[in-house]
């Protein structure tokens, strides 16, 4: 019993992970139909931008004066700070364009943020000791569970069911659904389109912004690159659930990393290394069973 609940937090909490990545890829593709490819390097972004202060030992003792009160929403606001930025002075431009063109404009953004990181700070990863009071363990049925995963999963849900309701009861939610749907109709009733376009890449890069605190958080290392394995997953997940389907890209999301944590603990010791391999062939059979996704939304379905 005590080992089941272990599997079950550690597959709820890499799915936590990956369901927020896979959410903020899919607001920005249900709003703009552009799968953001920067969004990977804005995780890294938002950590990185906390490493400011010009020596090592200054960055140790600022980042250990900030309460957690005040470093969460911080890192929050960086993400989406970086992210409004970047649809204002990159995708705005390109709005009528090809859609291919704004993937390759994301891909390169996503090139420009790298290499100004690199500029800045080098490719050593960092060493950090980010709320080192979430990295102690609770014991729950006999099972020993990390406060950070706790967390992840608490704030997670919180924040799932915060934007469920915000999309349903709220006139910028309704907005957005209504972009989502039909953008030209949505304009023509009257929706703000930079209004609108300008709220969903704030949450995107909040939750980039979120993801890369967890990161930092388990591994107690930031590293320029650490956003790069979090996009994958998440954007295959966006895939799986449905391009388009919030719901869906959350689902999906769970559903992967649930299956990594399952593959972890079912195959031999010398089948573990290529765990991403069977998990992957997971996400194969799914497709060829339905390309579509599992919860496209109609007009998905209509385009396709």
């Amino acid at each position: 019993m005590t080992g089941i609940l272990q599997i079950l937090f550690d597959a709820l909490s890499l799915g936590s992970l990956y369901a927020l990545g896979a959410l903020g890829i899919a607001l920005i593709f249900g709003v703009m139909r552009l799968v953001n490819f920067a969004h990977g390097d804005y995780i890294a972004f938002c950590i990185f931008a906390l490493l400011w202060p010009t020596t090592e030992a200054a960055t140790i003792l600022f980042l250990g004066q900030v309460p957690a009160l005040v470093l969460v929403p911080l890192v929050i606001a960086i993400g989406a700070l970086v992210s409004v930025l970047s649809e204002i002075l990159v995708f705005r431009r390109l709005r009528h364009a090809n859609p291919a063109t704004m993937m390759i404009a994301s891909f390169a953004l996503g090139f420009v943020i790298k290499n100004l990181l690199l500029l800045l700070y080098s490719s050593r990863p960092k060493s950090l000791s980010l709320l080192p009071t979430l990295a102690q363990q609770v014991e729950i049925a006999g099972a020993r569970i990390p406060v950070l995963q706790l967390v992840t999963i608490i704030a997670t849900i919180a924040i799932l069911v915060g934007l469920t309701l915000f999309l349903k009861r709220t006139r910028f939610g309704l907005e957005m659904r209504a972009a989502a749907e039909d953008f030209t109709m949505a304009r023509m009733l009257g929706v703000q389109a930079n209004r609108v376009i300008l709220l969903a890449f704030a949450i995107s890069g909040g939750l980039a912004g979120a993801i890369g605190l967890v990161i930092v958080v388990q591994t107690g290392t930031a590293d320029i690159n650490m956003g790069l394995s979090v996009m994958l997953v998440a954007f295959i997940a966006t895939v799986i659930g449905g391009l388009g389907s919030l719901y869906g890209a959350v689902v999906a999301g769970f559903l992967i990393g649930g299956a990594s944590v399952f593959m972890q603990v079912i195959l031999p010791l010398d089948a573990r290394p290529f765990r991403d391999a069977f998990v992957y062939a997971f996400v194969i059979i799914v497709l060829i069973w339905r390309p579509q996704g599992l919860f496209a939304p109609k007009s998905a379905r209509q385009r396709v």
